[in-house]
């Protein structure tokens, strides 16, 4: 079962791939051993001595196998969106990874088993927010003008899986697909295109916490900046490789802080403070 799957696979990577001229790849056996780890909750080595370019490459052989077998993305993930995270993988600019169902299929208050496909999830403090029209990608770098095509925006706790054994750095981060896997969603809430909502994103606090302590508390600003930033940076670099944002995708902004290991028996709560009238929080339980 485990050859017939590597070799379905690694078959399909072989197909041409759109995007601009081809780096050298990391091996369409090892891009097919890492997907089946994703798909199956399995570890597999992670790349070493990657340029970004052979990430990128290995990137998208990637999504191609995992698109195989979850259906197409529903968006786009941010990674390192933060100074803090860049930091911990040797990069001084964001990446990005594609989302799929999976990532916004858990919804608030949810209680999970960490058993064989979830051995390794993280927790980490992140944002969704929902594009309303293709216009986005040429809304530019003003905040209020990105805000008038966005429809939402969303609690969000992801659950990131690495699937990989070994230390990860930039490219190798990208060529996992930025260690996209499962979600946790809140209650959407609709974007106002106005300065004082854009103000309110910069300004909350995201405090974050796994019902024993506080892990982390940081501003909106820490992605970026400011969290809308993250847009026209993911719209110029998705451009790179031929890549728009369309109506209905979900882009994940980024980390607020690095992530932490899941444990059992804790509950990770995530709540906005500042965003609106009151406090808006998530949260997910592990067993």
């Amino acid at each position: 079962m485990r050859s017939a799957f590597i070799a379905t696979i690694a078959a399909l990577a072989a197909l041409a791939l759109p995007g601009p001229a081809r780096a050298a790849c990391p091996s369409d056996e090892a891009v097919a051993r890492l997907a089946e780890a994703q798909v199956s909750g399995g570890t597999a080595p992670a790349y070493t001595g990657l340029s970004m370019g052979e990430g990128e490459c290995a990137r998208r052989k990637l999504i191609q196998l995992l698109t195989a077998r979850w259906g197409a993305p529903i968006g786009y993930k941010a990674a390192a969106t933060g100074e803090a995270v860049q930091r911990n993988f040797g990069l001084t600019a964001p990446v990005w990874g594609a989302l799929f169902a999976d990532a916004v299929s858990v919804r608030d208050g949810a209680e999970l088993e960490i058993g064989a496909t979830l051995q390794g999830v993280a927790v980490e403090s992140d944002l969704l927010v929902r594009v309303r029209d293709e216009g986005i990608n040429t809304a530019g770098r003003d905040h209020v003008a990105i805000l008038r095509h966005l429809d939402q925006v969303i609690p969000y706790i992801e659950l990131p899986r690495r699937g990989v054994s070994g230390q990860l750095d930039g490219p190798g981060l990208v060529a996992i697909d930025a260690s996209s896997r499962l979600g946790v969603v809140g209650a959407p809430i609709p974007v106002e295109a106005n300065e004082d909502f854009a103000a309110r994103l910069a300004r909350m606090a995201v405090a974050f916490g796994d019902g024993t302590r506080e892990l982390a508390r940081e501003q909106g600003s820490a992605l970026m900046g400011h969290p809308l930033n993250v847009i026209p940076w993911l719209v110029e670099d998705l451009a790179r490789e031929g890549l728009r944002l369309r109506a209905g995708d979900i882009v994940s902004l980024g980390g607020f802080a690095p992530s932490v290991p899941a444990q059992p028996g804790r509950t990770y709560t995530l709540r906005y403070e500042g965003l609106g009238p009151a406090p808006v929080a998530v949260s997910v339980r592990f067993r």
